[in-house]
Parts: C-alpha cells; sequence; structure tokens
C-alpha cells in the first residue's frame, strides 16, 4: 500500500545518509597500526577511562557512561547518577551500543537497553587549563532510533586548529525513552529520551575540563529530532535558562505532534496490551519485569484513533507540565525559551525521505491525516489548494511532488523559520542566522529525493565522518562547500557568530533580521552559496500551517 511502514523511510534515510550500520565504517580512525598511543587517563570519580591518542592529534574517548543503565527498575525514569566502580581503569576505545528503537530491523546490529553513553573528541595537547569551546551534539533518528550514533568529530577537531572540543551522546528512543501514561508519571518520569539529554549535558558541566572543554562555552547543535531536542532544550521548564548552553544550531528542526499525557494512553493502553500487561494490578511493575525482546516487539508504528494509515513516527515526546509545558510553537511565539545566538536552517526538499507515494489526491490527503490526525476536512481541503499537483518525477507516483513539499514544510521547514523568527524578535535580529541547504548530488536527484533531509551532515563534520563516502559527491564536485560549511559551524561554535571565523572564500552570512518580508537567509550551493530572501510563496504556506497548529498539534 501506498502508506508502506513508514520506518522503511527512516532506513532509507539512515542508509543514504548516514552510511552503512557496521561501526568500524562509522568510525574511520587514524590509529597507528602496531602500537596505538594511549591518552591520559581521565578520573571522574565513579570511574577512569582511557582513550586513545589518533595520529591525526586528537584524543578518542569513546563509549563512557554517564548514567546508570536504564534497565529493569530503572525503565521510565529519569537517568541516574552513577555509582562508583572499583576504578579499575576502563577501555575508552570503542563506541558503546545505541539505543533500541522501533521493533523494525534496526540498521544497528549493536543497540541494546543498556546504551547511556557518550563519546569525547579533543586535542591530544589539551589539558584542564585549555578551557576550550564544547560542541555537543545530539543525534536524529525520529525519536525512534539512534540514527546517527557514531558520528566521527575528529575532522572537526582537526579543522578547528584544535580548538574544540566534540561530544556525542545516546539518548532512549522509541516506547524506551517516549512511552507516556499518568500511570508512568506516578511510578516513573516522563520524556526520558529528554532528560537523558538533560543528564549528558549535566555531565558536560561536571567533567568537560578534564578533557579541555570550557563548560561555560557550550553549544548544543542537533539533526532533525536531535534538532527538535535542541528547541525542547531551548523551551525546557518554560524556557527556563539552567547555564547549560549558550547557543544552538537547530539542523532541520523536527516538529511532529506535541501531545499531552491525555491524549497520549492510546498508544500506552496498545503498548501494555501487546505485552501481555493489560490486566496486571501494576501495569508498569509488569512492564519492568519483562524481558527486552518483550517490549521491543510493542515498539511499532500503529494509526492514531480514527486515522486509517501509518503514522511516520510513534512514541514522541508529550507536553507534560514540567519540562515540556506547552507545545512548541507555543513557547517559542511567547518568548519562553533560553534566549541564546542561534542557526536554523532547513534542506530544499525535506520531506522527500518520508511521504507517501501518493497517487491521487485523496491518498496525499489521507498521509497528511494520518500524520497529523486532528485536522479538519477543511484544513485538508487548504491543504491541497496550496499544494496542487506538481511537476512530476521519474520513478515517483502523480501526487508524491505534493505530499513531499507538504510534509517538508509542516514538519521542518515551517517551523526552522519560527524558530527564527522568535529568536530575532525576543533575543535580537542580529543574533539569529537562517539558512536554506541546496547542494545538489545527482544520485539524490535521480531518485526523485532533490536536496533532502539532512544532506548537508557529511559537510558540517568533514566527507567520511558521518558515513563511508567513495567517490560520492562529497569527494568530486561538491567538494568545494565542504570547508565552508565547516568553517561556519566551527565559527559559531567558538564566536556564537558564524561569520568571526568563517572560510576566506565564503560570503557574509548576513542575519535572519524582522522586519516583514525582509528576512533573509544563507543559501548554501556549490560556487553560488549567497544570500537570499524568502520567497513569497514559502511565506504563504508557513502561514496556512501556523494557523493550524492547535490542530497540527505542535
Amino acid at each position: 500500500m501506498w502508506f508502506e511502514a513508514s520506518f522503511t523511510l527512516l532506513l532509507l534515510f539512515s542508509s543514504h545518509v548516514n552510511g552503512a550500520p557496521n561501526r568500524e565504517k562509522y568510525m574511520p580512525v587514524q590509529r597507528s597500526a602496531n602500537h596505538p598511543a594511549l591518552a591520559p587517563i581521565v578520573n571522574l570519580g565513579y570511574s577512569k577511562y582511557q582513550g586513545i591518542v589518533l595520529d591525526s592529534g586528537v584524543n578518542e574517548y569513546l563509549g563512557m557512561r554517564y548514567a546508570e543503565p536504564p534497565v529493569g527498575n530503572l525503565r521510565w525514569r529519569a537517568p541516574q547518577d552513577l555509582r562508583r566502580t572499583n576504578m579499575t581503569v576502563q577501555n575508552a576505545t570503542q563506541v558503546g551500543p545505541s539505543c533500541l528503537g522501533n521493533s523494525a530491523p534496526s540498521p544497528y546490529s549493536d543497540a541494546e537497553e543498556d546504551c547511556l553513553f557518550v563519546n569525547v573528541f579533543t586535542p591530544s595537547d589539551a589539558t584542564p587549563a585549555s578551557n576550550l569551546p564544547v560542541w555537543f551534539f545530539i543525534q536524529g533518528g525520529g525519536f525512534a532510533a539512534n540514527t546517527d550514533p557514531n558520528v566521527n568529530g575528529t575532522e572537526i577537531v582537526k579543522r578547528s586548529n584544535n580548538s574544540i572540543v566534540f561530544v556525542t551522546v545516546n539518548y532512549r528512543v522509541g516506547a524506551f525513552g517516549f512511552l507516556a501514561s499518568e500511570l508512568i508519571r506516578r511510578n516513573g518520569d516522563l520524556n526520558v529520551g529528554l532528560l537523558d539529554q538533560r543528564k549528558a549535558l549535566r555531565w558536560v558541566q561536571r567533567y568537560i575540563r578534564l578533557f579541555g572543554g570550557n563548560p561555560n562555552h557550550v553549544v548544543i547543535h542537533g539533526d532533525s529530532a536531535g534538532a527538535g531536542s535542541v528547541a525542547l532544550h531551548m523551551t525546557a521548564y518554560g524556557g527556563r535558562d539552567d547555564g547549560l548552553f549558550i547557543g544552538g544550531i537547530c539542523e532541520s528542526p523536527f516538529f511532529p505532534t506535541h501531545r499531552t499525557v491525555n491524549e497520549s494512553e492510546f498508544q500506552f493502553q496498545r503498548f501494555i496490551t501487546s505485552v501481555g500487561c493489560l490486566n496486571a494490578t501494576d501495569p508498569i511493575a509488569c512492564l519492568r519485569s519483562k524481558d527486552t525482546a518483550t517490549l521491543q516487539s510493542a515498539d511499532v508504528l500503529s494509526p492514531f484513533p480514527g486515522a486509517k494509515g501509518l503514522p511516520d513516527w510513534s512514541f514522541l515526546p508529550v507536553v507534560d507540565g514540567t519540562f515540556s509545558q506547552d507545545r512548541l510553537y507555543t513557547l517559542f511565539q511567547q518568548g519562553k525559551m533560553a534566549r541564546v545566538p542561534t542557526i536554523v536552517g532547513d534542506d530544499t526538499d525535506e520531506g522527500t525521505y518520508f511521504a507517501a507515494n501518493a497517487s491521487t489526491s485523496a491518498e496525499f490527503l489521507e498521509f497528511i491525516r494520518s500524520n497529523y490526525p486532528s485536522l479538519s476536512n477543511n484544513d485538508l481541503e487548504c491543504i491541497k489548494k496550496t499544494y496542487p499537483l506538481m511537476a512530476p518525477l521519474e520513478s515517483r507516483a502523480a501526487w508524491f511532488p505534493s505530499a513531499a513539499a507538504a510534509y517538508g514544510d509542516a514538519t521542518f521547514t515551517c517551523p526552522g523559520l519560527e524558530i527564527s523568527r522568535s529568536m530575532a524578535k525576543y533575543l535580537s535580529p542580529d543574533n539569529t542566522w537562517n539558512y536554506r541547504y541546496n547542494v545538489m548530488d545527482w544520485d539524490n536527484i535521480r531518485w526523485g529525493l532533490g536536496v533532502p533531509h539532512v544532506f548537508e551532515m557529511p559537510a558540517i563534520f568533514g566527507v567520511g565522518m558521518t558515513k563511508p563516502c567513495v567517490n560520492c559527491s562529497y569527494s568530486t564536485y561538491n567538494s568545494p562547500i565542504v570547508p565552508i560549511v565547516m568553517d561556519y559551524w566551527i565559527s559559531f561554535i567558538k564566536g556564537l557568530d558564524p561569520n568571526r571565523y568563517r572560510n576566506p572564500d565564503a560570503p557574509y552570512w548576513h542575519p535572519f533580521g524582522q522586519e516583514q518580508g525582509q528576512e533573509r537567509r544563507l543559501k548554501f550551493q556549490t560556487n553560488a552559496t549567497a544570500m537570499e530572501g524568502i520567497p513569497q510563496y514559502q511565506r504563504d504556506r508557513c502561514s496556512l500551517w501556523k494557523s493550524m497548529v492547535s490542530r497540527t498539534e505542535q
């Protein structure tokens, strides 16, 4: 059917954008063939870790625990402080397992429930007195999987002239991270995947000096659901500034439905029914007693009540009244966010990885309603009028381009523009920057993907650092864009301004501005990067989606 289990799309996305599942392919290393040098031992109080020194002059500390394993009685509880070990030195030379998510075949065979690990990449000559800016990366995956668990920060550190410490983190996803019910609230915690990220940020505050980092200069960056997570941390506790970060980068921010706990009870009921806990005296205790495989077997996509098709995503962050006090659009519009310098951007064709291959307008609208079930018939007619039948794409059904454009705008592009507008209004029009990534890859064009979701990842982190790249466009005809992108990101991490240390061949990136109709963004394009305005058609489309946010539940 046209609405094939959409986790297939996630697998396509993760495979195409982020490379093969094998961890060694994910972590290209420059280690001495015979005797790799050992990095200094770092004593974290609860454990000692020893990484390795790469030939490139970067130290890797991989697979370090930042919280107790969230298993058994710690399921659906906030991450707990680690107990002190016997202080035997632990090897920090391999990434830890990624977190279990949706039960569709995982691209990561090493996924486990015991998965709360952090990785640090730091210059080999860094000391606790170095006080280097910290880049904290939150991976994406639709809150359904860890799809970037092993991003290699080596090139970032090298490209920065050894002036940055780079951190990546795993966090709970799927039902393990976002199962929601009032029963869980009473005997556990909600949104534990987000609490994992917050815990890791506090870990950075406590320990990053030992790796040469400055806890007072942390910039958070996420892609897709990781960018949605950045937005959620900015608005956490009503926008309370806990001093955990001083800047943010939202790369294709993901705004799916963001329901209340009560509105998510249907999913909880289906879950406990599936695993045999429906009639238990204490359903939460029953869930905590189940083996991992049983729980993961119930971590599946299922339709919203009344919907016909499957949504693209299940088990998402909820409005819990504490960490997440309202929906994201509302919080940003009210200025209830940490007011920090921000880069926000999207790709030209955000929706092509996720859209239904719809043959008819009815299938197109059914796909939209399957993801945003509270839309009215009148809403759907307005959407159809705004996204009429578009130019066909080879190998795609007639209404696929419309479905992709509508979903991409609703879920990624328009939320990103809203974040920029809110930051321009409440912080400063001169301290937020926006971009559109428009770098063409001929394989993507041939497959009907255009410039798809988070295609900029290899340009941000360096060729081969997020996926294998053998004769890929970033190592051939798109290679000139890589240093341009890397240097803008590094400049923002270091100076909270993408221009301060930008590449000599890069244009000045003007801030977003605030005047209606005069907002600006940077269009990334190989050998043609330049500023552009927000076109009227896009402003009109985003106005439509903004008028419906109470029904899209964003």
